[in-house]
């Protein structure tokens, strides 16, 4: 299984630096990764460096509490796509899930849904923090909104776990009869998790270990 093309090499810590980003730069050429998911700050810095390479340009929105306002998420992704991302990873209002407030959840995703129309949108769910009914409405909601995938986590979770075999699954069932893809995200470091992800219905992997897992 030729992993390389389903990674999305990621670096995402608040103390990425410049440094940082050129190292991560530099490890996809060199794996033809599918992608790098960086902060929103270096996208622009990263479209010139990548400019006629073929790895698509990822940042996060809302990252990592899902908590800003709707139209300051939408204002970040238009921002991000305007200074060349390729595709844009927003986190839910999680607060709003967990308060039953589905209204509001959908009213966040549909901003930045028409923010980004033209590009692909994947939806972070942080299912640690979700229960399997939870999930399942949040999933309904993004395919009645036809964003492009859901994706498991942020990494960020406290005591979270991440993505895991069973969630994958879930999520899959749940969202791809309808077209919509599934990432997997936190805590993929090695070849083993990750053909398991694939292997259970992942079509991407935001990993930061992705050298590791390549090797």
């Amino acid at each position: 299984m030729n992993l390389n093309c389903y990674i999305e090499h990621t670096m995402l810590k608040a103390t990425a630096t410049f440094i940082d980003i050129d190292k991560i730069i530099n490890e996809a050429v060199e794996n033809n990764f599918l992608g790098i998911c960086i902060p929103p700050c270096y996208i622009k810095y990263a479209k010139e460096k990548l400019k006629n390479k073929n790895i698509k340009l990822v940042t996060v929105i809302g990252f990592p509490l899902g908590a800003n306002e709707s139209d300051v998420k939408a204002f970040e992704a238009k921002k991000a796509i305007d200074n060349g991302a390729d595709e844009v990873d927003m986190v839910i209002n999680i607060g709003f899930a967990r308060s039953n407030r589905w209204d509001l959840v959908e009213k966040d995703i549909e901003k930045v849904r028409n923010a980004t129309l033209n590009k692909i949108l994947k939806v972070i769910l942080e299912t640690d923090y979700l229960n399997d009914d939870e999930i399942k409405r949040a999933c309904e909601i993004c395919v009645k909104q036809k964003v492009d995938y859901v994706k498991t986590s942020t990494g960020f979770a406290k005591n979270g776990v991440g993505a895991t075999v069973e969630k994958i699954k879930m999520l899959s069932s749940l969202v791809k009869p309808y077209g919509i893809k599934v990432k997997a995200s936190g805590g993929i470091r090695t070849k083993e998790d990750a053909i398991s992800f694939i292997e259970v219905g992942a079509n991407t992997l935001g990993a930061s270990s992705g050298c590791e897992i390549v090797k």
